[in-house]
């Protein structure tokens, strides 16, 4: 692994592309004018054949599909479960309070892994604790501002913070299957049972999956090939030279980004209070990351990126 100081340009350029593409998500989720879930459906779905013609044209990817555990398998379809309901929590969260509030409550990720990590057995670091109350305190300033402006958006904060939590349920099951299958095979078979999962509550609850507008389409597209598969697959090229905790600190610059973009986009500003939190929970995250000695059992930056 190449430290930060020595890491190829080229990687840290791509890295930057891949920060801008997922800080995309929630403000084309926020413009998109269509129900909560079939976004979360169709973001899933419009992937799967794009991944399928990579796979297929792919010899060893065509072998490791093959050659997947049954184990694996069923992990894979675990993990599905898992992003189809961090989706399901986190989209529709976008529509009860503000861009910066969900992006900041569901980048704690890191905080719920860590507390899964620890109730499987491992050991915690004393910086990890430290990481994890500085996220919680700034979770709290942050609702507590919320709660200030409307209950509505108080429900769209509990909304994001159980996406992250799920997105940390989702990121550790992958982890193990992502030791023995490639990202694409993983991907593929993760993002199959999620479109599944979520078309089956799409048509439950009666959501409208077709008849949108152009730009509702065009955000949808936007997302697919922005967030989904730029800034996923690019977050995992630059892992080959690039550190975890680099990356997944990086990522952190999503928060900004995805604030920025819905200020020019909607004319979305935060109250001044939020910021603090959103530096409390930022700082949190750094610190959680930074204090693990190996921030791949924690962080997978390629799994759950907005």
């Amino acid at each position: 692994m190449v430290s930060p100081d020595r890491a190829p340009v080229g990687d840290l350029l791509l890295l930057g592309v891949a920060v801008v593409a997922v800080s995309t998500s929630a403000p084309l989720i926020a413009g998109a004018d269509a129900p909560a879930l079939a976004i979360a459906f169709w973001r899933n779905a419009l992937s799967l054949p794009i991944l399928a013609a990579w796979l297929l044209a792919r010899r060893t990817e065509r072998a490791g599909w093959r050659a997947r555990s049954a184990s694996d398998r069923r992990r894979s379809r675990l993990a599905g479960a898992f992003l189809a309901a961090h989706f399901a929590t986190w989209i529709p969260s976008l529509s009860f309070t503000s861009v910066a509030s969900s992006v900041a409550l569901v980048a704690t990720q890191p905080v719920w892994a860590a507390l899964i990590a620890r109730h499987r057995g491992e050991q915690i670091q004393r910086g990890t604790w430290v990481g994890i109350g500085l996220a919680m305190a700034g979770a709290l300033l942050l609702t507590g501002v919320d709660l200030s402006i409307s209950s509505r958006a108080l429900f769209g904060d509990l909304l994001a913070l159980l996406g992250g939590m799920l997105a940390a349920a989702y990121v550790t099951v992958g982890a193990d299957v992502r030791r023995h299958v490639s990202t694409v095979v993983y991907a593929l078979a993760c993002y199959a049972t999620a479109a599944a999962l979520l078309l089956a509550l799409c048509v439950v609850t009666g959501q409208v999956l077709s008849g949108y507008d152009r730009d509702t389409w065009l955000a949808i597209g936007g997302l697919v090939l922005g967030a989904q598969l730029l800034g996923h697959t690019l977050v995992n090229y630059v892992l080959r030279n690039l550190s975890p905790t680099v990356v997944s600190v990086a990522i952190l610059f999503e928060i900004l980004g995805a604030t920025v973009i819905a200020h020019i986009a909607f004319g979305e500003t935060p109250p001044a209070a939020a910021w603090p939190a959103g530096l409390l929970i930022a700082a949190g995250v750094v610190a959680v990351v930074r204090s693990d000695q190996d921030a791949n059992d924690l962080v997978d930056p390629g799994g759950v990126l907005t």
